[in-house]
């Protein structure tokens, strides 16, 4: 069974350097995009498991990223956390978005980041990235 596909979004280089390292370490497999937009071409692309995404990006946030997601049949069960330091807001603002699993408020420790990961992907609520790959 391949490693689960996580695709991580953040236009801030060092969260993204940071959050891959780690993620890649335990044991996933990572892509990354420095945008929304970028973000939902590789997602359309290549399905992921699930996506981390910050919520204040250029060219499209995260909740429309989110959005834009839920949008897609094939595209719409994949899981998405959103990081932000506005967790109060984004809450009010992703209410309806089925696929917004989770909010992290910004400071947040890879560590715990990948706990929510695997927390999510063991529940068994996620639409696997594999199959819908597999189907492509």
């Amino acid at each position: 069974m391949a490693s689960p596909l996580i695709l991580l979004a953040d236009d801030e280089p060092h969260i993204t350097h940071v959050l891959a390292r780690s993620l890649r370490s335990a044991g996933f497999d990572v892509i990354t995009a420095e945008d929304g937009e970028e973000a939902f071409e590789l997602a359309a692309e290549r399905i992921p498991d699930l996506v981390v995404t910050d919520l204040q990006m250029p060219y499209m946030s995260g909740i429309e990223l989110a959005e834009k997601l839920n949008g897609r049949a094939e595209l719409s069960g994949i899981p998405v956390i959103l990081l932000s330091a506005r967790g109060y807001v984004v809450s009010q603002n992703a209410e309806g978005i089925d696929n917004i699993r989770l909010t992290l408020e910004k400071p947040f420790s890879a560590k715990s980041v990948i706990k929510h990961i695997t927390g999510l992907l063991d529940s068994g609520e996620c639409n696997p990235g594999d199959a819908a790959r597999e189907a492509a």
